[in-house]
């Protein structure tokens, strides 16, 4: 789940870090008030949407006068701000961060993400912050250091000046780079964090390190234990059918293709999505379904699928072990009395209760297209999109 930067600026306030004064605003009255009750005689006025690239986009405006911050505020709020992760569709800005100018020396990139691998949370820094930690990847990788913490012993002291010696730190901005870190694996480790990002973390004119921008996820199977994490949910930043999908305990994320999917397993539902590209087009979504299925929850994804009017036609693939096919079914034909098959359906249904699977679905008359393996079952779909 992902946060605003406010927010995630909030919660690094609450664990020590440094970050610029700031205020949330929803209407230009509103920044106007929070640009005189910050003071001073700069402000960037910050498009919030849950997307990177905002300031490229033209989403961050510095102001220098009251004037330009109510100026830069109409011209935001409302927007639809375009950026590398938002997708040609854009994300509408309907709140702003006013944020108090800072005097900048130096920038600086670091993060803190899972490694699934290493089962650990490691560091990413670079001497190149404000820019895409990727095309520093590209082009210069040698200015990017990871480093990975052991979960045991947690984050030592070596590692943090390991950091900062690559950062080129040295005496009290060197310490102070430690404390930082510290801060920030102490967040976000008690936080269930699943990416945290400065970029940049700014080095001041007067020697502070701020946090200067901020991105904050969290990982969804946390929040039952994460409450106030989960309340700064902002639900108009996700789309529906994720938000949807959620209430019914499916793992879906929405794509950009026209081949809506339903799989058990994650690893099927990767090779599914693969093999869709593979035939030349591209998957509507990842829907898994999972082990715990229930006829109620093949309903809700049917009905996800169906009603996405970016789908041209369903591919269903089903290796039943725990899960059983009957089940899914069952499903269908539950959705349909609501929500109609207006699309080509493709079902590949194989293992537990197959036949009885099969047996349900052509007795209710379906217009179901059949196949006997999944390189069949996706050049099926491709073939009717």
């Amino acid at each position: 789940m992902n946060i605003h930067e406010y927010q995630a600026k909030a919660l690094l306030a609450s664990f020590g870090v440094s970050t610029p004064k700031g205020k949330v605003a929803f209407s230009a009255v509103e920044a106007l008030q929070a640009a005189k009750d910050l003071g001073g005689d700069v402000w960037a006025v910050k498009a919030q949407i849950h997307a990177g690239g905002r300031g490229k986009a033209g989403g961050v405006l510095i102001c220098k006068s009251l004037a330009e911050v109510t100026s830069a505020a109409n011209t935001l709020l409302g927007k639809i701000l375009v950026t590398h992760q938002t997708g040609p569709q854009g994300k509408e800005v309907q709140r702003l961060y006013i944020e108090s100018g800072v005097s900048i020396a130096k920038e600086y990139y670091i993060s803190l993400l899972v490694d699934r691998a290493l089962e650990a949370v490691s560091f990413v820094v670079s001497p190149d912050g404000g820019m895409d930690i990727e095309t520093v990847a590209a082009n210069a990788p040698e200015r990017i250091l990871t480093v990975s913490v052991d979960t045991a012993a947690g984050l030592s002291p070596y590692i943090s000046r390991k950091m900062g010696f690559f950062l080129g730190f040295e005496g009290d901005t060197l310490k102070s780079f430690s404390q930082l870190t510290q801060s920030l694996y102490t967040m976000f480790v008690s936080t269930d964090a699943s990416m945290l990002e400065l970029n940049p973390l700014a080095l001041t004119t007067s020697g502070e390190l701020i946090a200067l921008d901020a991105k904050f996820s969290a990982d969804d199977n946390a929040l039952y234990r994460q409450k106030a994490i989960a309340e700064l949910r902002d639900l108009s930043e996700e789309d529906l059918r994720e938000i949807e999908a959620s209430k019914h305990g499916l793992n879906y994320i929405a794509l950009d293709g026209s081949i809506g999917c339903m799989v058990n397993g994650a690893g099927l539902a990767m090779a599914t999505m693969d093999i869709i590209q593979l035939k030349g087009k591209k998957p509507a979504n990842f829907l898994d379904v999972g082990g715990g299925v229930t006829v109620e929850t093949v309903k809700e994804a049917f009905k996800i699928l169906f009603s996405d009017t970016h789908v041209k036609a369903v591919l269903v693939n089903i290796f039943g072990g725990i899960v059983r096919c009957d089940i899914i079914a069952q499903g269908l034909l539950e959705a349909i009395k609501t929500h109609p098959m207006n699309v080509p359906v493709i079902m590949r249904l194989v293992g537990t209760n197959e036949e009885e699977g099969r047996r349900l679905v052509k007795e209710a008359g379906l217009d179901v297209r059949w196949a006997n393996d999944l390189d069949e079952a996706a050049s099926f779909a491709a073939g009717a999109v």
